[in-house]
């Protein structure tokens, strides 16, 4: 056991000292394929394309033009390149280093400072493959007239976009040179109403703009808000980048609903990225454009009506915005492509992790109670070593049936496109209150108030019958409830794989957190020195049973908590009252079970009388949000967090719950302490806090972006750098949050 514990670590730690491979830069396409051009002889211009290490150039994608009055080009000179299948155009020929071309042309009168506009296309072969847009580079010669016959002329009316290599011009339908971004994706947007606009993209015949790669936030507009766009429905198209994606060809209108604090007319800007390609063509980068909009006045009754049927809109992404920070003005810029895979880890050391990480959840104080009741359990069990094996197999069924039915459920609302996590049920009111039931009912029955039977851990002496094996299985079942608000180091790592792998696999890593939450039980149950270990059955059992009872009651008390931060206090006093009415029943329950039916059954409806007030709790509105204990805190938002990176300041985003516990315990420890908040005065940093008790899309849609598996997550960006943000641990110290914040 020994060596393999020993083992086990070494790979942890090989495993946490392994890095994923980084991408290589991408160089500017004026640098990935640097044009020049001078005069051969009266009659040819000379060019030369410098190709760097790595790239390549289409020869077919080589074209030239000129508006100079007069001049006219002919067919190219250019050597032969090597053939290729490219996975972009199909069958082509490319070049490597460099390439020498001769370009005819032909003029009646010597032009000083003559341009010739050459457009080129290229492409970066290594991970991550990408292809650049048409990049055009404007010559400036000065060009000598030449005789009649020189060169090749162009016949009247031919396109001035002459195809090197390939002599006569393309004209019409059948010339594929992608446009400009300006004119391939045209972006507007108008005031549909005072409380509505009105988006717009107009592509022409052969390109289409992707959905998911297209948003529209608002750039400035003081006491307004952007509601959720209402994209029409698309086309599935099989995307040789993205796979099957949604796009729209030829138009899409986009109306968005507003939010306004002030009717008075003013001015707003709209801001909108895209992304789209051309059909069997290429793809475009990233597109940026600001349009702005004159909001006519709006009456009291228009903004009342936009309010009452608001949807906020999605947060934009940490990750979009760093994209968008970092993306050039220019459209021919690199193109984005599919973003290059990272490094899958290996299943193996997943689901380690998810041992591990199962393992260490048995410690965490969420799931103390219940380890109280398993321990007394045991110990009950301690005459009998196959009694001991049993219970102990049997709660490894609850627990991993309940990990299981959790992980499908996860899984299966994330492909949905519910952004859910770990810990996901305890943002309904009416499961956190059904919990305080259980507990505290459990936490009765330890008291000895009522009799669940001999399994302590069971729902009912139904559950308690056949030797006690419903009661420990239904207790692994509630180990796994109880231990929800928990996330452990290795833990947030195994669930993020779970939820990004197939579904199989993901229920492969719950089922090993499930397995590594009963391992100590497991090793009890088939160890004999341990369980040797344990206390011989006697005397003192029903003064620790009865003194287990107050971990139950104080659990059930803070669940009332987070349910009264989560509806206020009104929720509280129902839930209070329910209990009550539960212990009566409950009490009652037990004075009757000699009495013959007619009690059983008024206690059996006293219980269900206590289940009247969660019917109250679910017509509750969810309470205001709580200010932050640290006073300079803002609330999250994307805009907010966007807007104060663009002003050089440090944020610490801090994404948490009142039912998570990992989530108080750091807060007691390291963010609501004066070291913290003097930390954030010298690093000119600022706290944003976003409160996932209840669930939120724009929280979600963050914790989404960084692939978090629930909360806590904490996120540093620091001033002055740009991208998504530095990602910090579940567990914090102060030596971890003063290493995040310092200057660079």
């Amino acid at each position: 056991m020994r060596k393999w514990l020993a083992g086990l670590a070494v790979s942890l730690v090989l495993c946490g000292l392994a890095s994923a491979q980084s991408q290589d830069d991408l160089l500017p396409v004026e640098q990935a394929f640097k044009v020049k051009a001078s005069l051969a002889e009266p009659g040819k211009i000379a060019l030369h394309v410098d190709i760097a290490k790595d790239y390549y150039l289409y020869r077919e994608r080589i074209k030239a033009k000129t508006s100079q009055p007069g001049l006219a080009l002919g067919a190219p000179e250019l050597p032969n390149g090597i053939r290729k299948h490219d996975e972009f155009q199909g069958d082509v020929e490319i070049y490597h280093d460099s390439v020498d071309a001769t370009l005819p042309y032909t003029l009646a009168q010597a032009a000083n400072g003559a341009t010739v506009t050459l457009t080129v296309q290229g492409c970066h072969e290594v991970d991550p493959k990408i292809c650049y847009p048409p990049h055009p580079t404007a010559l400036v010669l000065d060009l000598p007239a030449t005789a009649t016959g020189d060169a090749a002329p162009l016949s009247a009316g031919a396109s001035p976009l002459i195809k090197l290599g390939g002599g006569a011009a393309t004209t019409g339908a059948q010339d594929r040179t992608p446009l400009p971004a300006e004119q391939a994706f045209v972006f507007e947007a108008i005031a549909l109403s005072p409380t509505r606009v009105l988006a717009r993209w107009t592509m022409p015949k052969g390109y289409y703009l992707y959905r998911d790669k297209s948003t529209v936030t608002l750039a400035n507009g003081s006491g307004i808000k952007l509601g959720a766009p209402q994209w029409p429905k698309g086309i599935d198209h099989k995307d040789e980048h993205f796979g099957t994606v949604v796009v729209y060809f030829d138009q899409v209108e986009l109306p968005i609903d507003l939010a306004r604090d002030s009717g008075a007319a003013q001015a707003v800007t709209l801001h909108a990225e895209y992304q789209g390609c051309q059909d069997d063509g290429i793809c475009y980068p990233v597109m940026q454009k600001d349009v702005a909009i004159d909001l006519p006045a709006a009456s009291d009754a228009e903004l009342a009506a936009a309010k009452a049927s608001f949807v906020p809109a999605p947060a934009v992404s940490a990750s979009e915005t760093g994209a968008a920070a970092n993306a050039d003005a220019s459209a021919d810029n690199a193109l984005r492509t599919a973003a290059p895979a990272t490094k899958t880890p290996n299943l193996l050391v997943v689901l380690l992790f998810a041992l591990l990480g199962g393992v260490i959840l048995n410690l965490m104080p969420c799931v103390l109670p219940v380890l109280s009741l398993k321990a007394l359990g045991l110990a009950q069990s301690g005459e009998s070593v196959q009694t001991a094996r049993r219970h102990a197999l049997v709660y490894t069924a609850g627990v991993l049936v309940a990990f299981a039915a959790v992980g499908l459920a996860v899984i299966g609302l994330r492909a949905a496109g519910h952004a859910l996590g770990w810990g996901f049920q305890l943002q309904q009111p009416l499961f956190v209150a059904v919990l305080v039931y259980v507990l505290f009912a459990i936490g009765l029955s330890l008291s000895g108030v009522f009799n669940l039977g001999a399994g302590l851990a069971g729902v009912g002496s139904g559950l308690a019958s056949r030797q006690g094996a419903a009661g420990d299985f239904f207790t692994g079942v509630l180990a796994v409830v109880v231990a929800s608000p928990c996330t452990t180091p290795f833990m947030g790592s195994a669930l993020a794989y779970a939820f990004a792998a197939s579904a199989w696999v993901g229920l492969l890593v719950f089922l090993a957190l499930g397995l590594g939450l009963a391992l100590p039980f497991l090793l009890i149950g088939y160890v004999p020195a341990l369980a040797r270990r344990l206390p011989k059955p006697g005397a003192w059992m029903e003064t620790f049973k009865q003194f287990l009872a107050f971990p139950m009651y104080l659990t059930a008390a803070w669940l009332a908590w987070v349910l009264g931060n989560q509806r206020g206090i009104d929720a509280i006093g129902y839930v209070l009252a329910g209990a009550v009415v539960l212990a009566l029943g409950l009490w009652w329950w037990e004075r009757s079970r000699y009495r013959g039916m007619l009690p059983r059954v008024f206690a059996a409806l006293v219980v269900l009388a206590s289940f009247v007030p969660l019917a109250r709790i679910a017509q509750l509105a969810p309470a205001s949000t709580q200010a932050s204990a640290i006073a300079d805190a803002v609330p999250y938002s994307s805009e907010r967090l966007a807007g104060l990176r663009a002003e050089g300041r440090s944020v610490f985003v801090d994404m948490s719950a009142d039912w998570c516990v990992t989530c108080k315990v750091n807060e007691r420890a390291v963010l609501h302490t004066d070291a913290f908040r003097d930390l954030l005065k010298r690093s000119n940093a600022v706290l944003m806090t976003g409160d996932w008790t209840n669930a939120d899309p724009a929280i979600s849609a963050f914790l989404k972006d960084y692939r978090a598996v629930g909360v806590p997550l904490y996120v540093v960006f620091r001033a002055g750098e740009t991208g998504p943000g530095h990602v910090l641990p579940a567990v914090l110290t102060q030596g971890i949050v003063e290493d995040a914040l310092a200057p660079r």
